[in-house]
């Protein structure tokens, strides 16, 4: 098992680039029937490696909705914020709608009180009507939107573009789910590297800080969400491989079992408190009124309910208080949690049937399970964490994991090492099998042996895996995929059968090939993978044909030569080997003998050639068309591309309508701080006229009338034009007041820094004298030039009205002094130079003394030679040796 854990490694603590930092980034999603949590694998520097992106509220998880509402697409927080007021409009439950028929989908909106206009598509699957009563949208593109808004978050949170996603995903999900959730994906323009299983998302949270070399374990994730709730049987331990030379220890975790119930969820617990109140509520109008028929109060109802429940999580008691709930008339109680968890009592037992399955299964005792971690919004209530200590034996539960965010953090880990250009500094082995084992059905004309359902892929089969099925057959046929019939289905699906293959192609290659001599019956090959997505799908197949053919070769040791040259050849051979220390003329004549003599017999030899009987293979491909069945299966082609233009339509209008909001405030803000400053301000009046003050009011004033009239439905460019035409009448008035004080401000600050420079000339001459008096000039020169023309400009200022714009600007100011800053600068940076080295003269003695020693030298000298001797020497050494060498080749 250890050879086989080392497939996928995942990154644990330091995330870096294997060569410069990049600002890529990578996202994970996770994605609920009413909540959706976004983390990011951001490598830009300044910011955490993983963190969770937080919405626009500035909340760390945001609804999963989308709404339409007055020609508008809400999403997310905005979605949210009319549910109440239009819940006909906000559509939830998305991601449960996928690949799900129309008649299930009717019942899940009808028991949670969703008044949607459901509408059966081609496919047989639930699509819905929006508010204005004509456009259909199918389950895939309304959570293309919702994954969209949280791609949309991610890049926010990153600032930069972010593509690639990891999406957790329930285990009971199945084929059609799976593949629906990833077209949707692809509808939103989000490269989905991978789905993850939620309680694999969660191990590998569990696991990143975590030794498992001296202490392997059984953990138990156990996860109850909004509408589901499973419990994870997972194994860690470690092995040992080789690294760089040296033996290390490398941490794994293969998920052992998974059990469920898909329809056992914190929603349920509120169902329970929504319809407790609702018959409270009848009782109180005493009449034949029921609320339950009234989606806008049940919205609201079901709003306050949520926080109910919340309450009772952390108290003994709860209110609820709901204003007009129905008829203008309040609805307020109180509910005890002895109440509430008598309202669930048959909740609980059921919860625990999961972990019990798990355990029956795997066959562990209570004792043998390390941990039991809780993951999941609904495990807070207090009776389950009881119900689950009660059956487990322990005084506590296991909740070192964040039970909103454990599962999306460890699929950003899954993320990270799918992508491209990220160094992992420490190592995860994650094992993950399929949650449903697969047969595989075998249709066709004499297909009698192989047209019975075989278990292809047993449960909990190793992810990501390729497979391959061959057997004898020479005729076309047709192949399915199905859900093991030993196990359960997954939710909502009521056919086993979820694709059906025709193979077409090998009638054909068959009666092509009839006429050769096949020498064994021909096989169809099947070949299948079974993705990391937990998707089975067949990628392609062939046919192998194996012909046998009388084929023609040379003779082995049957080729015959002319003996006369045969004889000759050796001979000329044998004075070749004789005559190999002969002179270089005489040997090259006998090669060019050899060589003709040679080729004379080639030409005169007899080639004896044989029949033997040869094999070949010949792989034909086959056609394989995969045929619609029905609501599991995917938008076609044409239906895919006309859903992305629509999409795209959406998403170019939502920007220009969150753009037209921007600018709306803007402008709004611009006209209620410019009204604030203008009036009765006495800084305002000194720069202004009264005339330039009251139409600039009037101004003011047209424009707010207009922004809450006609302005209410103005496109981007008018709210550009009026907030551009304000601020071109009240822009010069600002500066004008700006500089008021601005400008004397920079003049004195000139000065200082004018009378300052004879002091910093002075210590100059003192302290640093080698600077060179050019340079010093250069400074008094471009100062002179700063004086005069502050002198001029000020002069010409005073001449000049306030009303008007100034002869020169503070900023003008700094420039000309951070200019003479830098010359300054410049100056007083020059370093002393450092002295010349000392030369000592030679005394007269010493002078004659070595003239003696050199005249000496020259006859009887015993020191080395000067390098030029050298080098002179070996020349002549050299061309000595040459002469030698060219006499040696004229003898």
């Amino acid at each position: 098992m250890r050879k086989f854990a080392a497939g996928i490694w995942i990154l644990l603590m330091i995330l870096s680039m294997l060569s410069t930092p990049s600002e890529s980034a990578v996202s994970s999603i996770d994605l609920g029937s009413e909540w959706m949590k976004v983390a990011v694998v951001n490598l830009k520097s300044g910011q955490s490696p993983i963190s969770i992106a937080i919405n626009e509220m500035s909340k760390r998880k945001s609804p999963a909705l989308v709404a339409f509402s007055g020609g508008n697409r809400l999403v997310g927080e905005e979605a949210a914020g009319i549910v109440a007021r239009y819940p006909d409009k906000v559509y939830s439950f998305v991601r449960d709608m996928i690949g799900k028929p129309y008649e299930y989908v009717k019942v899940l909106a009808e028991s949670f009180y969703l008044p949607y206009d459901l509408v059966e598509d081609s496919r047989g699957a639930a699509s819905i009507r929006i508010d204005d009563g004509v456009t259909v949208y199918s389950a895939e593109e309304l959570l293309a939107m919702i994954l969209g808004y949280g791609i949309s978050l991610a890049e926010s949170h990153a600032r930069v573009p972010v593509k690639d996603a990891v999406i957790a995903v329930p285990p009971f999900f199945g084929q059609a789910e799976r593949r629906g959730l990833i077209q949707a994906a692809q509808l939103a323009g989000i490269n989905v590297l991978s789905l993850i299983n939620e309680h694999a998302g969660a191990a590998l949270q569990y696991g990143i800080d975590k030794d498992f070399s001296n202490d392997s374990r059984h953990v138990i994730f156990y996860d109850m969400g909004s509408s589901s709730t499973y419990a994870a049987l997972v194994y860690f331990s470690a092995y040992s491989t080789k690294e760089f030379g040296r033996t290390v220890s490398v941490n794994q975790f293969q998920v052992k079992d998974v059990r469920w119930d898909a329809k056992l969820g914190g929603q349920d617990m509120e169902l329970r408190l929504v319809e407790y109140f609702a018959d409270e509520f009848n009782k109180q109008l005493g009449s034949d009124i029921d609320v339950r028929k009234s989606p806008k109060a049940m919205a609201k109802l079901k709003k306050q309910v949520k926080r109910t429940k919340e309450i009772l999580s952390a108290n003994t008691a709860a209110p609820i208080s709901v204003e007009s709930l129905l008829d203008d008339i309040d609805f307020r109680s109180t509910i005890s949690r002895e109440k509430f968890e008598e309202l669930c009592s048959d909740l609980w037992e059921r919860a625990l049937v999961p972990v019990k399955e798990v355990l029956k299964h795997s066959g562990l005792t209570l004792n043998e399970i390390y941990a039991v971690e809780l993951v999941g919004g609904a495990t807070r209530v207090p009776r389950l964490q009881a119900k689950l200590q009660e059956f487990l034996g322990r005084n506590d539960l296991d909740k070192h994991l964040d039970a909103d965010e454990a599962i999306v953090l460890g699929a950003s880990l899954n993320a990270a090492n799918l992508s491209d250009g990220i160094k992992l500094n420490r190592k995860l082995g994650m094992i993950d099998g399929s949650s449903y084992g697969f047969l595989l059905e075998l249709n066709g004309p004499e297909l009698l042996e192989e047209n019975t359902d075989t278990l292809f892929i047993p449960r909990l089969k190793k992810m990501p895996v390729k497979l391959f099925r061959s057997f004898k057959h020479d005729k076309d046929f047709e192949a399915s995929l199905s859900y093991d019939k030993a196990g359960e289905l997954p939710p909502g699906v009521s056919s086993y059968k979820f694709a059906e293959y025709s193979i077409l192609g090998l009638s054909e290659a068959s009666e092509k090939y009839s006429t050769r001599n096949i020498s064994s019956p021909i096989k169809a090959n099947l070949h299948f993978s079974l993705s990391r997505s937990g998707i089975l799908s067949l990628d392609h197949a062939d046919a192998a044909i194996e012909i046998s053919e009388w084929v023609e070769v040379p003779k082995k040791n049957s080729t015959t030569n002319n003996s006369t040259g045969s004889f000759n050849s050796s001979s000329e051979t044998s004075t070749e080997a004789i005559s190999q220390d002969s002179a270089e003329t005489l040997k090259v004549a006998e090669d060019n003998n050899i060589s003709s003599n040679s080729t004379e017999s080639e030409k005169e030899a007899i080639i004896v050639t044989e029949k033997i009987l040869k094999k070949k293979t010949f792989r034909v491909p086959l056609k394989v068309v995969e045929k619609n069945l029905g609501p599991g299966s995917n938008l076609l082609k044409d239906s895919f591309l006309e859903a992305k233009v629509r999409l795209e339509t959406l998403d170019k209008k939502d920007a220009e309508r969150r753009r037209t909001a921007e600018l709306k405030n803007s402008l709004e803000e611009y006209i209620y701080s410019t009204r604030e400053k203008i009036e009765d301000n006495a800084e305002v009046e000194k720069v202004s006229s009264e005339e330039e003050r009251h139409s600039f009011a009037d101004k003011l004033s047209e424009v707010q009338e207009w922004l809450y009239t006609d302005g209410e439905d103005a496109s981007v460019n008018e709210f550009k034009e009026r907030l551009e035409l304000l601020k071109a009448i009240g822009d010069p008035i600002f500066f004008r007041l700006n500089e008021l004080n601005a400008r004397p401000i920079a003049s004195e600050h000139a000065r200082v820094l004018l009378n300052e420079l004879q002091k910093i000339v002075n210590n100059w001459e003192t302290n640093k004298p080698w600077i060179p008096r050019d340079r010093i000039e250069e400074v008094w020169s471009e100062a002179e030039k700063l004086k005069n023309w502050l002198e001029e400009k000020e002069e010409l200022q005073k001449k000049t009205s306030v009303l008007v714009a100034p002869i020169f600007t503070s900023e003008e100011v700094y420039h000309k002094v951070n200019k003479l800053q830098d010359k300054i600068a410049s100056v007083n940076r020059i370093l002393k130079p450092k002295p010349k080295p000392k030369i000592e003269k030679p005394t007269k003695e010493e002078t004659v003394s070595q003239d003696n020693n050199t005249s000496t030298s020259g006859a009887t000298s015993d020191e080395p030679p000067s390098e030029t001797e050298q080098i002179n020497d070996s020349v002549d050494v050299s061309n000595s040796e040459t002469d030698q060498e060219s006499a040696h080749d004229e003898l």
